[in-house]
């Protein structure tokens, strides 16, 4: 099942485009693609995210609004613990009344089942800056202005919460609340607020690939193949030609955020080598569990059109919504898992968004696999030629 966008509540159809350096950014610089950094919202449409109530937040020119009326927050459907955050927003008036959540609950207040980064001109005791309800701004910082786009930053790692704007702290703390949950941009009353550029880069990760052999990694090969993968390191990466095949972690994982760049190798324009990242399988078990396809390959010149699911796309169950990636360029991908919510980007920008509403089982095929497994990168035929790197991970929470 996909995620929905507010774009198909509203019966609207939005286009599906890599955000476009004409608008006013929302778009990521190679170096943050590099840093792992990914866009959380797109720029043109809704794609992962929903409404807690009102669904008429709008896009428009690259920017992403609520008219006045009443209370409402907009959530993203990808939970996450440990990040920094930014996000621009501007008041079109200096009594809008709005904010951040981080680390929220799906149910219940956000402000306090999470974190509520103010922004309120009006609210002397709960000022722009502050962490509603449990921690006050710095009170130097003093109002922003309307109609003007301000800049927050906010830093969540393990119990240290930290927010900036405009590059000016406004707290520093040390906060054991909430250590997981939703991302949400509030609108309270009042007139319009706007946002954009909202990204996030995941902390925490822990490298799988040590970039100087496979240590940590195991071997699993298909019986009777003729032409069995083979994998070797080469400058700082995994290489792996032939197969069918797969090396898979000896560490396992359930819930997890998972990042690393590939380069698929191809020597011919008409062929597009296949492979994919798989996960929750079973040890020793050849392509089990969840996979995400890697495949840069579209129909008709339309990078909305995925041949085989696309790059990025969960194999079986949803495609990406646009090919982001070429071959024979190395790209970034992000894969987060949590129970039933799977979620993958492609050098920053969201292409999948599952909900997997299966029965419960241990055949991730077949069911919804909760249960944890190795994490394993795929040699899918003779004409494999594929190159991994800069393999980290973070587990999270199991609940």
């Amino acid at each position: 099942m996909k995620c929905g966008t507010l774009a198909l509540v509203l019966g609207m159809t939005l286009p599906m485009t890599v955000p476009a350096t004409g608008q006013p950014g929302n778009t990521l610089a190679p170096e943050e693609i590099a840093q792992g950094w990914v866009l959380l919202w797109d720029g043109v449409t809704t794609f992962g995210w929903e409404s807690a109530a009102r669904v008429d937040w709008k896009t428009t020119d690259g920017t992403l609004s609520m008219p006045a009326g009443s209370y409402t927050w907009l959530r993203h459907k990808t939970p996450l613990g440990d990040f920094v955050l930014k996000v621009d927003f501007r008041m079109m008036t200096y009594e809008a009344d709005s904010g951040i959540f981080i680390r929220a609950a799906k149910d219940g207040d956000p402000s306090r089942t999470g974190y509520q980064v103010n922004i309120n001109n009006m609210n002397e005791e709960w000022a722009t800056g502050s962490l509603v309800f449990r921690h006050k701004a710095d009170p130097s910082i003093g109002k922003v202005s309307a109609d003007t786009w301000h800049t927050y930053e906010i830093t969540a790692d393990g119990d240290h919460i930290m927010a900036f704007l405009d590059g000016r702290k406004t707290v520093d703390v040390r906060d054991t609340a909430s250590r997981f949950g939703y991302i949400g941009l509030q609108f309270v009353k009042g007139d319009e607020i706007e946002f954009r550029n909202v990204k996030l880069r995941p902390l925490g990760l822990e490298p799988l690939f040590n970039g100087k052999d496979l240590s940590g990694w195991e071997r699993i090969d298909r019986p009777n193949v003729q032409a069995p993968p083979e994998w070797s390191v080469r400058e700082g990466a995994i290489h792996v030609e032939k197969g069918p095949g797969q090396l898979e972690t000896a560490s396992i994982y359930s819930n997890f955020v998972l990042q690393l760049d590939v380069r698929a190798n191809s020597t011919d324009a008409s062929r597009h080598p296949n492979s994919g990242v798989f996960w929750r399988g079973d040890r020793g078990a050849f392509w089990s569990g969840y996979e995400s396809q890697i495949r840069n390959e579209f129909k008709d010149g339309d990078r909305s059109q995925p041949v085989d699911f696309g790059t990025g796309g969960i194999y079986n169950r949803q495609s990406a919504r646009r090919v982001v990636s070429n071959d024979n360029e190395f790209f970034t991908k992000t894969i987060v898992a949590f129970g039933r919510h799977m979620a993958t980007w492609v050098n920053g920008l969201q292409v999948t968004c599952f909900e997997d509403d299966r029965s419960e089982g241990p055949n991730a095929r077949l069911q919804a696999r909760l249960a944890p497994g190795p994490i394993s990168l795929q040699a899918h035929d003779p004409t494999t030629n594929l190159d991994f790197r800069n393999i980290r991970v973070a587990a999270l929470p199991e609940k």
